[in-house]
């Protein structure tokens, strides 16, 4: 069995390579470490075949898809700020490479074709847990640009009969979370300031909670979908549980500071799983407290990642107040 896996240096794409290395696949990873890093995948570099490209831009790659059974598409640019600043980059990265990737595996014929979507489609719910079925209320350009992705994903299934699924990705962390430059993800933010010993900056009074996914069980789900049968659907995946960022705080151990809540963000984020549990018999298996000590065996990781303070955070995300604030 040969698979792809676009975006396979990054953070939930390795996993996804280690878990098809575990069952013995030939794995070629897209990738231009945009977001990804050369040191995900140092440790099984002489066990795949790496490609270096842009798949927003239609080229040479596409001949790696020959002979291929899954193409799993985790490629793509995440983070809110940066998206509302360069829409333009967004949409080329993470729609028209969606496309790209897509016809390249039409016309070669892959078996399955497992898309990585975010439940930041969902915006600011009505319900929780959050069903599939709940309103699409896209709130920032990568939001937009995830769902327009899965669109055609689901497009492709229907008119060109490419066996595919959506799989709708909530907080995923855990070991080779992004470090990039970018005000991101609690978790690298949080793993980053207690290397540096400052405090936690804690965004409003830190009882909104968050839906946080392990990345090892993201990557069996996106295992289960591919050896699944099913075809033309679109999955939550999440824990099963949501957890307030005190709770985090008080599990990774440290003091902790206050900044201003963010507009367009919801109090809570809490998946709905039961429709991947019935259909593809995928559970969760790692709990918070589990998850938050393995992370912390690897906060190395995060020694070069950036320190990010209160002003800094105010500077990052001037932009995200001025678009998405009250009356915009």
């Amino acid at each position: 069995m040969k698979a792809i896996v676009t975006g396979g240096a990054g953070f939930i794409g390795s996993h996804v390579v280690d878990a098809l290395l575990d069952e013995k696949f030939e794995v070629t990873v897209l990738d231009n470490f945009c977001t990804g890093h050369p040191q995900n995948i140092s440790h099984i570099r002489n066990q795949i075949e790496l490609v270096e490209c842009d798949l927003a831009v239609k080229g040479e790659w596409a001949k790696h898809f020959v002979n291929v059974d899954w193409v799993l598409h985790l490629a793509a640019l995440a983070d809110i700020v940066p998206s509302i600043q360069q829409p333009e980059m967004y949409y080329k990265t993470n729609v028209n490479g969606t496309f790209n990737v897509l016809q390249a595996a039409k016309e070669s014929g892959v078996k399955r074709f497992i898309y990585a979507a975010s439940s930041s489609c969902y915006g600011i719910p009505d319900h929780y847990p959050t069903s599939e079925q709940a309103d699409i209320r896209p709130q920032y350009p990568y939001a937009m640009t995830k769902r327009l992705g899965e669109e055609l994903v689901l497009h492709w299934e229907l008119v060109y009969g490419l066996p595919s699924l959506s799989l709708r990705f909530f907080n995923v962390y855990g070991p080779r979370s992004r470090t990039s430059g970018t005000y991101g993800a609690v978790f690298g933010v949080f793993l980053a300031q207690k290397l540096a010993n400052i405090p936690f900056t804690v965004v409003g009074n830190g009882e909104q909670s968050r839906d946080f996914t392990f990345v090892t069980d993201v990557a069996k789900a996106v295992m289960s979908a591919a050896n699944s049968d099913c075809s033309g659907k679109f999955y939550n995946v999440g824990s099963g549980a949501t957890v307030a960022v005190n709770r985090i705080v008080e599990l990774i151990g440290g003091q902790k500071i206050h900044i201003p809540k963010r507009p367009g963000e919801p109090d809570c984020t809490f998946a709905d799983i039961s429709k991947i549990q019935s259909d593809l018999g995928w559970s969760p298996l790692i709990p918070i407290e589990e998850g938050v000590e393995e992370i912390l065996k690897h906060i190395d990781y995060w020694r070069e990642a950036p320190v990010w303070t209160p002003d800094s955070i105010a500077d990052a995300t001037q932009d995200w107040f001025r678009y998405l604030g009250p009356g915009n």
